[in-house]
């Protein structure tokens, strides 16, 4: 354990940002599934109604992914690499 007061506060500053990083982390691979099983729905029976669900489900994946890049729990590149990975996995299953 640090002696000195100032890497103490670091420690618990530290601690404290690695467990928003992690929310910010699994609130994203939560919102994906959702997306993936969104998309899995819309292919058994494509409608329109399956089709809004899965473009909302989209839109707030990149929100989320987009702020966890703003707040820098990502770096921009893997934002884009996470986003590009979900338009890719829509674009597949709405061609099918």
């Amino acid at each position: 354990m640090a002696n000195i007061k100032s890497s103490k506060k670091r420690i618990l500053v530290a601690e404290r940002n690695r467990l928003q990083n992690k929310a910010y982390r699994s609130a994203i691979k939560t919102f994906t599934k959702r997306f993936q099983s969104a998309v899995d729905d819309y292919k058994d029976n494509p409608s329109s109604d399956k089709l809004t669900v899965v473009q909302n489900s989209m839109s707030v994946t990149y929100s989320k992914i987009d702020k966890a890049v703003k707040e820098g729990v990502f770096h921009r590149n893997t934002g884009a690499r996470k986003k590009a990975s979900l338009a890719r996995i829509l674009k597949v299953a709405s061609a099918t």
